[in-house]
């Protein structure tokens, strides 16, 4: 398991917002709501879209291809047509800088 790496300023980021990222040769999508911080694989277990290509509508991203919606906090999926979460990743704020720790696998 990777250790916690520093991705962002969390001024990079609009109060409802995202910020697609590779970290470490992995495509995710860091999401700010309000004063937390979330991030996800930036992938649709559906068909492997995009989701920071989506919107992010009530703390969820939609994927742009065929609707499925994802929970940013948990990456559960919560709308077919995707019914496996996508991966979420451990996120710390020290002062202004987002942290990532990404999950195996």
């Amino acid at each position: 398991m990777s250790d916690f790496i520093p991705v962002a300023k969390l001024q990079a980021l609009p109060t409802e917002g995202k910020l697609c990222l590779e970290i470490e040769g992995r495509f995710v999508v860091i999401v700010r709501l309000g004063s937390s911080v979330y991030c996800l694989d930036d992938v649709c277990t559906h068909d492997g879209g995009t989701l920071g290509d989506g919107q992010l509508i009530d703390g969820c991203l939609e994927c742009p291809r065929h609707g499925a919606r994802f929970d940013v906090c948990s990456g559960e999926a919560v709308c077919m047509p995707a019914t496996e979460p996508t991966q979420n990743h451990e996120v710390k704020l020290e002062d202004d800088t987002i942290w990532v720790k990404l999950a195996d696998g």
